[in-house]
């Protein structure tokens, strides 16, 4: 029986997030073990919608395969004969390092050794910062979207890894069109209390986003309740902070966090969670099998963005 808890709206692919990547040139997505349903469906999905051009890594004889079976003719795009997991996502990250792509996307491969790939330095995709995760989620009746970070990459992330979350937020933030980011610091309490340590970092976090972003308003530690009501943040005596009840994106204390917050979003209320790794030469897109098609294409939009390659 399902539980009562969950949604059943589907998922949709938010048309401000498509229109403002119509807006950019479609950017070469290399897919790394491109030969299997989930990402050869994504590919053509969001190459028909404009969105992106596939450079296909992998075993030819699946990636042809798979063509055929949605009747989809691939013969104008580059295609990169590899064997195996390994081979497959060292070429892929290695085409986007040497600028031959512009988005590196995981396709049939494990996530470790698609993650491995493409920090190893021979793929030439480091560029001193660290590697952040970010979900865009936005409701399926549209409205502001949230985002989070980070909920699938970094798993206990040190307070200068979140300095780089805050910073990547609320950098795509202003690439989305919002002028003045307004960013959370998620924690139990808006109090820093020694027992919660995430309360202590959220409050250090707050003050070093104060002296180096000046451009966002950044305000921890803050409970989700006070995150996402404006009414719990008048009542709670909050009102006049310009992050409570309003913020545009959670920065959370560890991946447990994230990805429980991510997937309540997904699953009780039908969100649709666009996810991008940022922090390297290019995007990355991290694909799951749990990932309806909407959330895969808009996926690839936010790497567009991201991209802003001139029309």
């Amino acid at each position: 029986m399902t539980s009562p808890f969950l949604s059943g709206c589907e998922a949709k692919a938010p048309q401000n997030l498509l229109d403002l990547a119509a807006t950019f040139a479609a950017p070469r997505v290399a897919i790394a073990r491109a030969g299997a349903p989930l990402p050869m469906e994504a590919a053509e999905d969001a190459t028909k919608a404009g969105l992106m051009i596939p450079v296909f890594i992998g075993e030819s004889d699946a990636i042809r395969a798979e063509a055929v079976k949605l009747d989809w003719d691939i013969s104008a795009y580059a295609i990169h004969d590899t064997n195996g997991e390994e081979e497959a996502g060292h070429t892929a990250a290695a085409l986007c390092g040497a600028g031959e792509a512009d988005v590196l996307m995981k396709g049939n491969l494990h996530t470790d050794v698609f993650m491995k790939s493409a920090v190893s330095r021979e793929a030439g995709l480091r560029t001193g910062k660290r590697f952040v995760h970010i979900f865009h989620i936005s409701h399926p009746d549209g409205g502001k979207p949230i985002l989070i970070s980070d909920a699938a990459v970094n798993v206990a992330p040190n307070l200068e890894t979140r300095h780089d979350c805050i910073r990547e937020c609320a950098d795509l933030l202003i690439r989305l069109g919002n002028k003045r980011p307004k960013i959370a610091i998620l924690s139990a309490t808006e109090s820093p209390i020694p027992s919660v340590p995430s309360s202590m970092e959220g409050r250090a976090l707050s003050d070093w986003a104060k002296e180096n972003l000046p451009y966002a308003d950044v305000s921890g530690p803050l409970a989700f309740d006070l995150i996402m009501s404006p009414a719990a943040a008048a009542t709670k005596g909050m009102g006049a902070d310009p992050v409570a009840g309003h913020a545009d994106a959670i920065v959370v204390p560890d991946i447990v966090s994230g990805n429980t917050l991510f997937k309540a979003f997904v699953y009780l209320k039908g969100g649709c969670a666009a996810g991008i790794v940022t922090g390297a030469k290019v995007p990355i897109l991290l694909t799951s099998r749990a990932d309806p098609a909407a959330a895969r294409i808009a996926s690839v939009a936010l790497a567009a963005i991201t991209c802003g390659l001139p029309k």
